[in-house]
């Protein structure tokens, strides 16, 4: 199996948008194609078919491919917990929580067999690989335990091209330096340098590249343009980078920004509607008066839960129901809008129990047990018989309470879809929770939902009979392409 490397001189400095390029590209010139990130630290997770966890980026990248996502194209995702500890997802599974220094002891020797198996089992299937590392390759302190990147490079012998962000400045150091820390066979890997998010004159930068080719004996293979659309983003660091760029919208949605989000790939289609405006909001910000607030996901959720508590937002929040407002948990959001979060066994940090928001009359109870799998469900609000795709990825059992001072209260609230362990709406639509993941990927049940807003409103309703979001996915995919393209030169890591 033929292999391409991509590392980059910093974090953030484009190797899964540039990964996911390589993929669409070479698939639409005839090669078979798999993405594949040794070990990928993210809190954005999805689930593949076969109930696996990897990272999303690495699901975007097999789409890119035009591919299935399989566990083996990220066979290690860490799950940073905010406690200097990580939840192990080992070959799309579960196993345990630790430390730096645990984890290097107990899953490092573990970690690189899967790494090695994974990239087996993918050469039977496959004739080309686009690896992507993780942060830089040359953190001297790191590389004894780095399973990412020139580990992976020199295992596969892989052309490697080298990727720095020349709009944060010191690009040029940032490659040298890179490549002088190196080893010798690591950087004879190095087939190009690609220069990323470049806005302004080529004119003026042309010195520095000759120079830079000069100085290394590295050519410079492309020089990628700023890409102003969204991709879907690996982890928070990303929602810096996030701007409004519409002048004018007629719904504001406010997701809170939670320490720990997780999954907050599930709002990209939000963002991509024309007349919506996403604003993510810190916890100890003001909430204002935003059409909609989104309590997403979490890796802690009751640390997170305590967060909100203690920085005003819970009341915050609970104000702005009161006055007339909406309020979407998915996930972690959605068991923080009960009544109770039980901890019995400290799978979340330390036992007990703790007060939720109280908005909706639920418990949930934290076990052991992940739950993660693909779901096929009927919606049920806020119209009936749409069918809804997404999928779950928690550990805890969320529950109604059928009784509350002596009257029922299941009537009051009514289940999103036909199976009703999945999310329930109170009787205003005003309170909506769901663990499901992806379910704003869903056209038909997005735009119902957001004509439930429009309607406050006194706007008129969005035509409901629109595709999916895979669909403007793809769009962004094939954009995303073709400006790579235009801007890149392959012939130093691949012959056609």
């Amino acid at each position: 199996m033929k292999a391409i490397m991509v590392v980059g001189t910093t974090s953030h400095a484009g190797k899964s948008l540039l990964s996911a390029a390589l993929c669409r590209i070479l698939s639409r010139r005839g090669w078979k194609v798999t993405p594949f990130k040794g070990q990928n630290m993210a809190l954005n997770a999805y689930v593949t078919a076969t109930g696996g966890e990897i990272g999303h980026a690495q699901a975007v990248q097999a789409w890119a491919a035009n591919v299935t996502p399989k566990v083996e194209m990220n066979p290690i995702l860490l799950k940073p917990q905010g406690d200097m500890t990580s939840q192990v997802i080992l070959k799309g599974v579960a196993v345990g929580k630790v430390g730096a220094s645990e984890y290097y002891e107990k899953y490092f020797d573990l970690g690189w067999q899967a790494i090695k198996e994974s990239l087996q089992r993918l050469s039977e299937e496959f004739d080309l690989v686009v690896c992507e590392g993780a942060g830089s390759p040359a953190e001297i302190n790191l590389k004894h335990r780095d399973l990412t990147n020139m580990r992976v490079a020199r295992h596969l012998n892989a052309s490697t091209l080298l990727v720095v962000d020349i709009d944060r400045g010191g690009a040029f150091a940032h490659v040298v330096g890179t490549l002088e820390l190196l080893e010798p066979e690591e950087r004879a890997l190095i087939k190009g340098v690609v220069i990323n998010k470049f806005r302004g004159q080529f004119s003026i930068l042309e010195p520095g590249i000759k120079w830079l080719e000069q100085r290394t004996g590295i050519p410079v293979v492309g020089v990628i343009p700023w890409i102003d659309q969204i991709f879907p983003p690996e982890d928070s660091l990303d929602l810096v980078d996030r701007r409004t760029r519409k002048s004018y919208t007629d719904i504001t949605i406010s997701v809170i920004r939670l320490p720990r989000i997780a999954n907050f790939t599930d709002f990209d289609p939000l963002e991509a509607e024309p007349s919506v405006t996403l604003n993510y909001i810190n916890p100890k910000e003001t909430l204002g008066h935003p059409d909609a607030v989104i309590i997403p996901g979490s890796k802690t959720t009751i640390s997170d839960l305590i967060v909100l508590q203690e920085t005003g937002m819970a009341a915050q929040i609970k104000n702005y129901l009161e006055a007339g407002g909406t309020v979407f948990g998915i996930c972690g959001g959605f068991q923080m809008l009960g009544k109770l979060l039980a901890d019995p066994e400290g799978i979340e940090g330390k036992t007990g129990r703790y007060k939720g928001l109280g908005l909706l009359p639920l418990i949930t109870v934290f076990t052991p047990t992940k739950i993660t799998r693909q779901r096929l469900v009927s919606s049920n609000y806020p119209y009936a018989g749409f069918p809804v795709a997404g999928y779950e990825i928690h550990q805890g059992n969320t529950h109604l309470l059928e009784l509350e001072g002596g009257i029922s209260v299941s009537t009051s609230y009514q289940p999103l879809f036909d199976d009703p362990s999945l999310g329930i709406v109170d009787a205003s639509q005003s309170v909506w929770g769901t663990y499901l993941h992806g379910i704003f990927d869903n056209g038909a049940w997005r735009r119902a939902w957001l004509n439930q807003l429009r309607q406050k409103r006194g706007l008129t309703a969005l035509p409901t009979g629109i595709p999916n979001y895979r669909e403007q996915r793809e769009a962004i995919l094939d954009t995303l392409a073709d400006t790579v393209e235009a801007h890149l030169d392959l012939s130093t890591v691949i012959s056609h």
